[in-house]
């Protein structure tokens, strides 16, 4: 996420919870940057919320409260949001951390979210989707993570049979 600006609002999305309690919300709020238009583009990586990612432009509704709630996606941004519950080292800070690290390498940003020992990725269509895709699945097969795809592109869906 770039550094907040006049120019950035919540956007709030409603969420179910299934039988397992997860997400542990029902809304997540999303930073996004006011188009003036009655959408927003996102500017932060969701932790929870499937089917969206950074840069994505959303078209809002305000409510009586001036809430902006999400509606449907009006443009894709062709980023995948990727999120990891870090196993190794039960989560600490500092696997957390190396996780970023390398997959930063491959060309993602993200962040870490200690209470749920998460890390959640932007995927940007630059990035060498085969090879983050092929560490995902080894990491996963090595006990290091467990991963889940929150939104994802074709050229993601293609690279899993590179």
């Amino acid at each position: 996420m770039t550094n907040i600006s006049s120019d950035h609002v919540k956007v709030h999305f409603r969420m179910d919870i299934d039988e397992d309690g997860w997400p542990p919300a029902s809304v997540e709020s999303l930073w996004a940057v006011d188009l003036g238009d009655g959408t927003v583009r996102l500017d932060n990586t969701p932790w929870f919320v499937r089917g969206v990612a950074s840069g994505d432009i959303i078209k809002v509704e305000l409510d009586g409260d001036g809430l902006r709630w999400a509606g449907e996606t009006v443009r894709a941004s062709e980023n995948c949001t990727i999120r990891l519950i870090v196993l190794k080292d039960g989560g600490s800070a500092a696997a957390r951390q190396s996780v970023l690290e390398i997959f930063h390498s491959l060309g993602t940003t993200g962040e870490g979210i200690e209470q749920y020992r998460m890390v959640a990725l932007e995927v940007p269509p630059a990035a060498d989707l085969p090879k983050i895709r092929r560490l995902l699945e080894h990491g996963d097969a090595k006990g290091w993570w467990h991963w889940e795809e929150g939104c994802v592109t074709a050229a993601w869906k293609s690279a899993a049979s590179d």
